[in-house]
């Protein structure tokens, strides 16, 4: 097995102006989220006092000892941040407890000024499969991902001044950095080999971080409340760690009707004096999970049996072409996605819906829309980009 160089100890958190305009940002939407949600809107919410235990808990990073992933459907280009209003004010205001979030390179990352916004309202640059060649669960904002949920410092380093793709200073270009960082704290990666956006996996404070995942992939706005399959990114969050995250499924309705997919104009504008639902669920991981730590065992054996062919050992979210494509490596992704689809089911069911079909949760299923990636479909729903 391959030795790596000790690597050198990061800096604990962002700089103090970073720090500052990402607690700012982060409480601006979601106090403006929480006002929308229950001034213009009126949310019921179920769960919560659980969930916020579960902030609670995690609110000193140094105690941390596992990541946090919230799962749910996705119905409202607009249900992050919009779910987020639910949580009282004083959660809104530290970035270092609050949800880290997936979002589309495409629409978000398109200039310096949006890439700026969204990195402080903690997003990562995410490229998607249907619209760049870039996209899928190997991409390296799946990378960093995983990061978030582990405990830093990895073995393979970030960008150094020297070695990272030189930054384009244009305002249309979506490279950026911490500005205010010392030269020798510019922890950054690359989605392409070309940009350049901060490594937020790096600081001590963002160790066993909380992330949501919409593992629909897309908005779904069903007339009998169905989703599409998970797509496998959300298995690699679980299994790739370095120790299992707790796992709080979640149940979302009404915020189709705020931004639905078939809204005249002005479509810009959220829809108010509606009525939306949140319900978060029991956690189904951390050590009390046995589906999920049997499926991170048999990932961890993987993993050795894979290490020991190569004569090396694998940075933590790098992976060998056996741990991609193999037959077993997918088959404990796919178990895993079909674990968790069952997760947020149970809270649906417990909501009072009637179950499913089970074939909604197959690919195939959904193979019968053909090229056809938004608008309305032949079963009513509606699909929208993410």
């Amino acid at each position: 097995m391959e030795d790596h160089p000790p690597p050198a100890p990061p800096p604990p958190q962002p700089s103090l102006p970073w720090r500052i305009g990402s607690a700012f940002l982060m409480g601006f939407v979601g106090i403006n989220s929480r006002i929308f949600m229950n001034v213009a809107n009126s949310t019921e919410v179920h769960g919560l006092d659980r969930f916020l235990r579960t902030l609670d808990r995690r609110k000193d990073p140094e105690r941390r000892t596992r990541g946090l992933i919230t799962v749910s459907n996705h119905i409202c280009v607009m249900d992050d941040p919009f779910i987020w209003g639910v949580l009282p004010f004083s959660y809104q205001l530290n970035p270092n407890n609050h949800r880290w979030a997936l979002a589309a390179h495409d629409i978000c990352f398109t200039n310096k000024v949006f890439s700026t916004l969204f990195s402080l309202g903690q997003t990562l640059p995410t490229h998607r499969i249907g619209h760049s060649p870039l996209g899928g669960l190997f991409q390296p904002t799946m990378t960093e991902a995983v990061r978030l949920m582990s405990h830093p410092p990895f073995t393979t380093p970030y960008s150094s001044p020297t070695s990272a793709p030189p930054v384009d200073k244009s305002l249309s270009s979506p490279d950026i950095t911490d500005p205010f960082s010392s030269p020798n704290h510019t922890y950054t990666y690359s989605t392409n080999g070309i940009d350049t956006f901060p490594a937020p996996s790096a600081y001590d404070t963002r160790q066993y971080s909380w992330i949501h995942v919409f593992p629909e992939g897309r908005v779904h706005q069903h007339p009998q409340k169905m989703m599409r399959y998970f797509k496998w990114g959300i298995a690699r969050l679980i299994l790739e760690p370095d120790e299992c995250p707790d796992i709080i499924p979640m149940w979302l309705e009404g915020n189709d009707q705020i931004m639905h997919e078939a809204r005249e104009w002005p479509r810009f504008v959220p829809r108010i004096g509606k009525r939306c639902g949140v319900w978060f669920g029991d956690n189904v991981g951390g050590d009390g999970s046995i589906i999920f730590n049997e499926l991170r065992r048999q990932w961890r054996e993987l993993v050795a049996e894979d290490e020991k062919k190569e004569g090396r050992g694998f940075a933590m979210g790098v992976l060998s072409d056996g741990l991609k494509y193999g037959k077993e490596a997918v088959a404990l992704r796919e178990e895993c996605t079909r674990q968790i689809r069952k997760a947020v089911l149970a809270v649906r069911r417990k909501r009072g819906l009637a179950d499913e079909d089970p074939k909604q949760g197959l690919v195939e299923t959904w193979r019968q829309e053909g090229g056809k990636r938004e608008g309305k479909m032949e079963d009513g729903s509606w699909v929208g980009r993410t």
